[in-house]
């Protein structure tokens, strides 16, 4: 199954960033075309070691990898994309790949 993992660094205010992205970014994600399932990480996203410098992670996935191109290509895929400027202060890194069940 082919997904979109987003990594979000620490942000300046935990507060704002969580009310936008519950009020306004996660929204917006859940229009995107094709998109099968969304979660996000719950609590503190750590190590192994302790600690990471991680806010939150989100997965998002498809049931084609056409589909994810195509959903993350689409209007609605682009408004999202577009939102993390208006939160994602800290930074942000996303990753795509498919995966194989073991």
């Amino acid at each position: 199954m082919p997904k979109v993992l987003v990594l979000y660094k620490t942000p300046k205010s935990a507060e704002a960033f969580d009310k936008h992205y519950m009020a306004v970014h996660a929204p917006l994600a859940k229009k995107i075309p094709g998109l099968k399932a969304y979660d996000i990480s719950r609590g503190g996203v750590g190590t192994p070691a302790g600690p990471s410098g991680l806010h939150l992670v989100a997965t998002l996935s498809f049931d084609t990898m056409d589909a994810l191109k195509a959903g993350m290509g689409s209007t609605e895929g682009n408004a999202a994309a577009a939102d993390l400027a208006n939160f994602a202060d800290g930074g942000v890194d996303l990753y795509i790949f498919d995966t194989q069940e073991l």
